[in-house]
Parts: C-alpha cells; structure tokens; sequence
C-alpha cells in the first residue's frame, strides 16, 4: 500500500496539515509529490496538493484519492520546500503560500479532458474503445478498468494524446485548426495516387512532404501559401492522406509588436568593473547578492542584460523583476530585442489566459529568461542562474495581503537554493539593503556616474510659501511655468510628477469647517471631477459631489487639495498650446492603455506627460528635458518613519527622468519645507549625504536597519472587542518575547476604521527573537475560530511597508 499526505484547499486553522490518503492501485506509478488531486473531506471533494509519499500510515481508516489533476507536478520539490518556509515566515497557511505560486487559472477545479493527437486507428485497442470516435473525452467519463490509466500514461508520454483542462472560459487554450501528413503518405508519388485530374490535391500533398512531414501546420497557412480553397483540404481530410487536428497556440500579449534585435552597446570601464564579479559568481554558482548602487542613467539595465547572456551561456535561467509600473513596454522591448522568444512576461495587465500561456512556457522549459512584477519571483524554472531585482527599493515588491511576503527574501531564499547570485538594482537603495551591503552582508558594486558621462541635471528647489506671499495660487511656480515654455519654443519634452490622482484631496466647507468622509471608512473622501463624485481610495465607496454643506447648507461647499485632474484642467488655461497626456490610475485603468500613452509620448504626440507614480520610473525618452515635482510634501508628512526615504527616493527618480541623452536636463522641485534633509539631498543627488543623516534618525529612534519591525493589526466592528482583544494579545507579546524586545501598543491605527472595521495595532521592535514567529502563529491559531464565525480579522505583517 502507498499513501499520500494531502495539503487540502481549505484556508483554515484545523486543516493547516497534510492529511493521509490512500493511492489508488491505477495511480501508483502516477502520482508525485507536487501533483493537484481530488479527495474526498468530510460529504465533499476537493482539491488539494501531493506534499509527500509514504509506505505507511497511523490511521486505521483511510480514504483513497478521488483523482489525479495533473499529468506532472505543477509545484517542483523546491516549491513545496520553499512554501513551507513561506507559510512559516509570513505567518500564514501552508494552502494559502502554495496557491500563491501558480496562476490563478489552475486554482479553480478544471475539467479534465483526453485529446487525441493522432488519427484513433493508431492508438492501443484498450483506448480505441474510451475515444470511440470522439477527438475528446472527459476524464470522469473513464472506465475504471485495470490497466487504462498506465495506457493513458504511455499515450502522453509517446505524444499520441494529451491531458488538458477546460479551466473558466477565460483560460481555455486557444488552438487554431491544423492539417498533419498520415505517415503512410511520406514516401508516395501523388499523381500515381490521386491521378492527374486532381492538380490542387496534387499540390497540396508535395508541399506538405517536402516542408512538413513530421509536423503538423494550420489550415490557414497552406490555403494562404498555395492559394487554395478549404474545400481541397476537406477532400484530403476525407481520403485520410491529411489527419485534422486542432493545434495549441500560445496567446500572445505582445503579438501585435515586432521587437527589433537590440545591439549590445560598448560598456563603459566601471560597467566592465561591476559586471566582473556577477560573471565569477554566475561561473561558479555562488549565492552572493550584489546590491547594485547605480546613479539614474547609469546603465544598470545593461549589465542586467550581459550578466543574463552569461547565464543562457551555461544553459541556464534567469528571473528578472521589476516593480509593476514600471514594467513600462521599453522595459520588454529591451530583453525581448536581446532575447527573442526566449523571454516569458509576467505582469498583472495580462488577461489569466495570457499569464496561464506564459506561466507554461517557463513549466514546459520553452523560454529561458522570465521577466515580471513581484509575483514571477515563483517562476518555476528548475535550472535557476541568476535572480535580478530592479528598484529594489520599491513598496510594490511586498505583497499586502497573505501571505504577506517581500519579493527580496523570496529572491535570497532562492538564490541559496540554487547556489545563484541575486542582483539588487537601484539608483536610491532601501536603507535596510544599503545597511547589509556596507556590512559586507551584500556586496557593494557602484556606478557613480551616468553612461558616456551625460551631466545629471540641474535640480532648482521652489519654496511654495514665497509664492503664496506673491499671491500666485496657482499649483505652478513661475520658475516652472517659465521652464515649462521654453521647452514648448524648443520643441522639447516635460514630465510632470504630481503624488495624487483625482480632482482634488478633499472637500470642506468654508463656514462650518464639515469635510466629506466615507461612512465606512475613517478618511476623507477624493473629488473626481470627469464623473462629478466622491470617491473612497479604500472601499471603493463613491457619493455624488456636494452643492451645500450637509451640516449647515452653506453653499460655501469647496474642494482643497490638487490631483492630476486638476493640474491637467489648470496646465490647459495657462500653456493653450501645449498637448498634455495624463497617467493615472484612472487613465490606465484599461487594457493597454499604459502602453498606448506611453507609445503617444515617446512619438512626440504631446509635450508633457503629467502623472502619479507610474511616471516616476523606467522611462527613457531622449526629447525629455524637463521634469517637474509639483507637490514635493504629499509623502513627507505621512505617520511613517520612512516618510522621508521615499520623498528622497521619489524626487531622485523623478530627476532621473530628464537629460538623459544629449540634451541637458533640468528638474523643478516645488515644496512647502525646502529645509527638509531628504530634499536638500535630492537637489545635489547625494545618497550617501541623505543615508548617513536618515540613519541617524533611524539609530534614534529605534526603526529599520537597527531594529526588525512586526506588526499586528486587530480589526472589528465593535470597537470595545477590538480594544479588549488587542489589550490581551499586546499583554501576551510581553509575557512571551525577551526583556530587548519592544512591544508598542496597543494604539488606534493611523486609519481608525475601514470598511465598518475598527483597528488597532500593535508593533513590535526586536533584534534577536528566535521564537518570534512560532509566538505569532499561536496568536493566529488562538484566535482562529472567532476570526472564522466572528467578524474579527487580525492581520500580522512581519516586514511591514505600510502602516496607514
């Protein structure tokens, strides 16, 4: 007898284990650990994940599997390892960290279909009978006769018929319909068989033998290339010279782009030098991570590029992740011209059909180089040469909801696996990464200046206050109005950088001082002005706009603030002439559009590119030469302690963006608080100047990279339950962790309630607490039940980036 423990997909407390069953006597030699399969639990089937193989078992009872879901394990031994470490880490179920590496069109429960490959007369009699006639048979129609499955094993081994899911509509495979020669034909002269009279069949069946005897080639391609009629193929089809089968095709985001092969440049001597230790380390499979401190332009993505060509070099694959927005199409086009069909791309603009064909192709080992946001980190390559993260620094590489993980330790946990080197990219790195590479943790490689030594731009800082004074309100300086009309004389491109999409932040009444908050949610709510609402960033709540005050029916009713909307509406009264593309999340909410702007702008068909975030990195635009941050305080003032590192970061990047090719650059900061430290370093681009002074703050008060921070967010429509409960699991952190340990708390969260639900927090500060995550996981499993039935949710962040 073999058994399997069964990691089932229930997100609970109670089935957080793997479970035994038996293996059918059929599916013995089948099935593997990583395998989907159907169990019986409880009066249900569900699905779940082969975690082991076992000749013995401690139950008396066991109930077999119901059945197999895959032909091959979708999780490979380093999967399974890897999500146990997950789960562990990031305090969450085993079920929920192994869903989290597969594409979301395999978590459902497919139907399982057999598809013919061949003509049926070719296949053993035992499946003769199961096909009948048919091209397709649902695998819960198969006999359960002795023998059948390990003839259907052969079959898919020998590529005579093929397992498939019908997945959700919208993760079918697409096929296309496709002719194949019948091997008897190979070796045939056609005009003895057909007769003369049938010319068209006759030239039909030599261009088929001589270009593809073995393979099979779609209907359309030879009807376009003889310039033939369907009705010729039929007659074919009907002699059974030509076997009909329906051909998969992958579908394919970038189909409608050519992507011209991309020269390698000349590296420059301190490319040379930083790329030389990431080639000794790929040569001999060290697990170093290199942090990669290259100033914007300097040509980072170059040495990504030459360290991956000597990876692909050994036969082996690479991982490349860079944050979502800026996985901006001159990214793909850069390693699609270098590599070709050799690069999968992963990323959340992509339909579940397309990330379902691309997440294949790196399964079935057709594509050597995956590049995509935080969640292609789980690439299921097996032959791992190298891990590359972009902007390392970037909030987006930590996933929010469970299991809560950061794409970096991710990256490192396999690195180690693979003895591979990880790369950790950025012009402004993460105080933490920057901390462990001057610790010779990570080691240090720099690029201090840009490529073919392009001057970084001018930096003018704009103090807003003195603006007011000289009763300009308007959300344009005069420098940078100024600025702004010269480059349109010159026929030169601006960036303009704004932190907040929407009309405005928020709506007052100038008599009684009422502002409009969500009612379900502790926070104000944002004016858009192309649909005339009230929108809740949170909930999704939305209101009509107001006309009076609800509190005092003052007409007196305004919106403060500015969002890109209104900077847009503003930009057009003052430069007429100027053509101004926005991108927010509003403008590129839809498929494609991201690109489509970003295409408009790199053709010169406007002048300015205003936005939010998703402009501030990855673009290379040679006519930029300008940008501009118009409201350099939105972050800064945020109960965050890493408020002034990503105000820092931000303008670094955003500076980044102009002078980048022959025209010199210039940058317009506009702040309420020039005096700020990470917006004086930002004007002279001095990282090192901003680290030292930000770590210093950080020593003093106890934040990252001197201390590890976790945190814990207890949330409930009744407020006093959620005082109650965070008061008992704050008083149980301090009875359980070391005397070093800070447990701060429990205090209302910065955002009192969302959606209906009360929060509060707690964090912890601790440098050296061994026990830390077996101490959460007893509080998540303590309260598991009420979390269950009640309507209490607590959420526990190990390496939080958030803290609203």
């Amino acid at each position: 007898m073999m058994y399997a423990k069964v990691i089932v997909d229930v997100a609970a407390g109670q089935t957080n284990k793997a479970f035994d069953y038996r293996i059918p006597e059929e599916l013995i030699d089948l099935i593997l650990p990583g395998m989907r399969v159907i169990v019986p639990f409880g009066p249900r089937k569900i699905q779940g994940f082969i975690w082991e193989i076992t000749e013995n078992t401690e139950l008396d009872r066991v109930k077999p599997i119901s059945e197999m879901l895959d032909p091959y394990p979708v999780l490979t031994n380093e999967m399974l390892q890897l999500g146990q470490w997950l789960a562990e880490e990031t305090v969450c179920f085993l079920i929920t960290a192994l869903q989290s590496m597969i594409p979301s069109a395999i978590r459902a429960k497919p139907k399982k279909v057999l598809k013919l490959r061949i003509k049926e007369q070719y296949l053993p009699v035992s499946l003769q009978a199961v096909f009948a006639g048919k091209s397709s048979v649902d695998w819960n129609t198969l006999p359960n006769e002795k023998g059948i499955f390990s003839s259907i094993k052969q079959a898919v081994e020998k590529d005579e018929i093929e397992v498939d899911y019908l997945v959700k509509d919208k993760t079918k495979k697409k096929t296309i319909q496709s002719i194949r020669m019948n091997p008897q034909y190979r070796d045939v002269r056609f005009a003895d068989i057909l007769g003369n009279r049938a010319k068209k069949q006759i030239a039909v069946m030599e261009w088929v033998q001589m270009n593809y005897p073995d393979e099979p080639i779609p209907i359309k391609e030879v009807t376009d290339t003889l310039q033939i009629s369907k009705y010729t193929m039929q007659q074919l089809i009907a002699k059974e010279m030509l076997f009909l089968e329906e051909l998969e095709e992958y579908r394919d985001p970038y189909s409608d782009r050519s992507f011209e092969p991309d020269p390698s440049p000349e590296l420059t001597d301190q490319q040379k030098h930083v790329l030389a230790p990431v080639r000794t380390a790929v040569d001999h499979n060290q697990d170093t991570t290199f942090l990669l401190r290259g100033v914007t332009g300097s040509g980072k993505t170059e040495i990504y590029l030459r360290a991956i060509e000597k990876v692909l070099e050994k036969g082996e694959e690479a991982i490349v992740l860079v944050p979502e927005i800026s996985l901006t199409p001159q990214m793909v086009k850069r390693f699609k011209g270098r590599f070709g069909s050799k690069v999968a791309v992963l990323h959340s603009a992509l339909s579940a059909g397309e990330k379902y064909d691309e997440w294949r192709k790196i399964h079935r080992k057709e594509v050597q180089v995956a590049v995509g946001a935080r969640s292609a980190v789980f690439a299921p390559f097996e032959k791992l040469g190298l891990i590359i993260i972009d902007e390392e620094h970037e909030g987006s590489y930590k996933q929010e909801d469970h299991p809560r993980y950061h794409a970096r330790h991710i990256a490192i946990w396999r690195g180690s696996y693979h003895k591979c080197p990880v790369i950790l990219g950025s012009a402004t790195p993460s105080l933490e990464s920057y901390a462990r590479a001057k610790r010779g943790v990570y080691e240090l490689l720099e690029l201090k200046e840009r490529v073919n030594n392009i001057a970084m731009p001018e930096v003018n800082i704009v103090d807003m206050r003195k603006e007011l004074r000289k009763g300009n309100r308007s959300a344009f300086s005069e420098l940078l109005l100024q600025k702004l009309k010269s480059r349109l004389d010159r026929n030169e491109q601006a960036v303009l950088f704004l932190n907040r999409r929407g009309y405005s932040t928020f709506v007052m009444c100038r008599n009684c001082g009422y502002t409009a908050e969500c009612p379900h949610c502790e926070i104000t709510l944002t004016y858009h002005h192309t649909q005339r609402k009230l929108k809740c960033h949170y909930c999704g709540y939305e209101e009509p706009m107001l006309t009076t005050c609800p509190a005092c029916e003052s007409e007196h009713i305004r919106f403060f603030g500015t969002g890109t909307q209104k900077v847009e509406e503003e930009l057009t009264k003052l430069l007429p002439e100027a053509r101004v593309i926005r991108m927010d999340v509003d403008t590129t909410s839809k498929k494609g559009s991201h690109e489509r702007l970003l295409q408009a702008f790199g053709n010169g068909e406007a002048d300015i590119l205003l936005g939010t975030q998703m402009i501030a990195k990855g673009l290379d635009f040679p006519k930029i030469t300008l940008a501009g941050v118009l409201a350099a305080d939105t972050m800064l003032h945020l109960p965050d302690f890493r408020a002034s590192e990503r105000t820092f970061q931000l303008l670094t990047q955003v500076s980044g963006r102009a002078g980048r090719d022959k025209l010199t650059g210039e940058v317009v900061i506009q702040t309420y608080t020039p005096d700020h430290y990470s917006i004086e370093h930002a004007k002279t681009h001095d990282y090192e100047a901003f680290s030292l002074e930000e770590m210093g703050h950080r020593k003093r008060s106890g934040y990252p990279p001197y201390y590890y921070l976790a945190l814990v967010t207890i949330a409930h429509e009744d407020v006093v339950k959620v005082m109650q409960t965070a008061e008992k699991i704050a008083s149980f952190l301090r009875s359980s962790f070391s005397p070093q340990t800070k447990v701060l708390g429990p205090t209302v969260s910065p955002i009192a309630r969302i959606k209906d639900r009360y929060r509060y927090q707690c964090m912890i500060k601790y440098r050296n607490e061994p026990d830390l995550t077996s101490i959460l996981n007893k509080i998540a499993n303590r309260y598991q039940k009420e979390m269950a039935t009640d309507k209490l949710f607590i959420s526990i962040d190990m390496n939080p980036q958030m803290f609203m």
